[in-house]
């Protein structure tokens, strides 16, 4: 099986834990056994420069519902992402399939930031996010998304200059 078809096979399953009932979390906050949780009871940390699998930028809150993305395997990301940011060009060395569950995301794709190339994305759409291919973003309002990924994740920032974990 392709890992596009299990990402996205694990993509469909993420979206309806999240629109279900009460969670059970482990330890570390993670959906853990048969498990369902809510948008609105995902436990999220204080606003800082996200985890592995992210951009890194300060004001992306970051929650791992599922696996670990820093390992080999499935993962599940749930970000919250503050209004008025810009994600400069990335990638990440994973296959990867997000869904915005909340406000509009505007994502485009090439080797530097483009407003013109932002497409707005609404609650409920879906993009991908090949391997090794360069992509930005920006918010507006408040934005959360859903990123179901296959490990281990990276971030490298196309302009090495634009990494925040270098700031």
């Amino acid at each position: 099986m392709s890992t596009v078809l299990r990402v996205l096979q694990c993509g469909a399953l993420a979206v309806v834990l999240a629109g279900m009932g009460s969670g059970i979390l482990d330890a570390q906050g993670r959906l853990s056994g048969p498990a369902a949780i809510k948008l609105s009871e995902i436990p999220w940390p204080s606003a800082k420069a996200g985890g592995t699998g992210t951009s890194g930028v300060t004001g992306i809150e970051t929650v791992v519902l599922k696996g670990d993305p820093t390992k080999p395997g499935v993962y599940v990301l749930a970000l919250r992402a503050a209004p008025n940011m810009t994600i400069q060009a990335h990638t990440h060395k994973d296959d990867r399939v997000a869904t915005v569950l909340q406000g509009t995301w505007y994502f485009g794709y090439g080797p530097k930031f483009d407003e013109k190339k932002l497409t707005a994305l609404p609650a409920g759409s879906t993009y991908t996010e090949p391997p090794n291919t360069p992509h930005f973003a920006h918010t507006r309002d408040q934005v959360v998304i859903q990123i179901v990924g296959y490990g281990p994740s990276s971030t490298t920032y196309v302009n090495p200059e634009d990494d925040p974990s270098k700031k």
